[in-house]
């Protein structure tokens, strides 16, 4: 493809197009292309389509879609993206409580919930029952 016609490309598929280039002219004719060049071949077909990628790159359709269909499922390049917590939307209607604890030898433990805070009763409960010597 020449440079005229590359024109029209989008950037980065016009910067995969020169690597092929640039690989072509150390390479003889028909040697085997690169793993990391299908690699980016298949990328760009995933982003740009089959037919255009493989006119872009002058590769073979056929050996491009193989190379695309063996890519993982939900495999996406690009950036990763982070963890965000969002915190559980309060239910509308949640009303306070009282939870009141006693023990065998008559220590007590009130707690009043609201639907704002809700500490871990389980664990706040066994601190109760089995207190720390």
């Amino acid at each position: 493809m020449n440079t005229s016609k590359a024109h029209g490309l989008p950037a980065k598929l016009e910067a995969v197009r020169r690597r092929f280039e640039r690989w072509r002219q150390t390479h003889k004719p028909r040697s085997r292309i690169p793993d990391p060049l299908w690699t980016m071949a298949a990328e760009m077909a995933g982003t740009y389509g089959l037919h255009r990628t493989a006119r872009a790159l002058r590769v073979e359709y056929y050996s491009l879609k193989k190379r695309v269909a063996a890519v993982p499922k939900g495999h996406e390049p690009g950036p990763t993206t982070t963890f965000v917590e969002w915190p559980a939307p309060v239910p509308a209607g949640l009303c306070d409580c009282t939870l009141e604890l006693e023990n065998a030898i008559g220590s007590k433990m009130r707690v009043h919930l609201k639907a704002a805070a809700l500490p871990d009763l389980a664990a706040l409960s066994r601190s109760f029952w089995n207190p720390a010597p």
